[in-house]
């Protein structure tokens, strides 16, 4: 099984993508473990990324899908696993479906964690992140619906998305990303 968790910084995907790993028998891929996986490892994409983070540059699509798919080789992930924090854009959805058609899979299901804005601006400055400060916070968002939300489109599109009231507590909002699985 393939489960993109999809929304915007600070729904929460991280959570519940550790929860859902658990319940599911599944792994949990998160993209920023994999890029640090990568770098750490010094593996030559992972060479490759660590030079535009160092240049605080944005990591191309291409790069970003190549870290993905060199972790996604890992034997914790032969069962499936779910996604979070890839893709973001649709150069990166074309290419983790390329990636999944190559092995004979493909996304199961896309669950799309709704929050309101209010709400995830005030999660995050609870947070006490030194990046977690309102106008950073709001910038993100704003990229965010830029960049990655049309993708909810395309997942649409192709039947695949499933849209979660992200508001609740933890184990309320797990349930309803299971029911909405099963």
């Amino acid at each position: 099984m393939i489960v993109i968790l999809f929304g915007a910084p600070g729904v929460g995907k991280g959570t519940q993508a550790v929860i859902l790993a658990e319940k599911l028998g599944i792994a949990h891929l998160s993209t920023g473990d994999a890029f640090r996986a990568a770098i750490k490892n010094q593996t030559p994409v992972g060479l490759l990324a660590k030079g535009y983070v160092d240049a605080g540059d944005l990591v191309p699509d291409d790069v970003v899908a190549r870290i993905v798919e060199e972790a996604m080789n890992g034997e914790e992930f032969t069962n499936g696993c779910i996604l979070d924090g890839f893709p973001r854009t649709r150069p990166q959805a074309d290419a983790l479906q390329q990636l999944l058609s190559a092995k004979g899979l493909a996304v199961d299901k896309v669950v799309n964690l709704e929050v309101d804005d209010e709400t995830i601006i005030s999660r995050l400055l609870q947070r006490g992140r030194a990046d977690d400060q309102e106008d950073i916070i709001r910038n993100r968002l704003a990229v965010y619906n830029a960049e990655t939300a049309p993708l909810l489109d395309y997942y649409n599109d192709a039947g695949l998305l499933v849209s979660i009231n992200g508001i609740g507590d933890v184990n309320e909002v797990s349930s309803r990303i299971v029911a909405a699985l099963t």
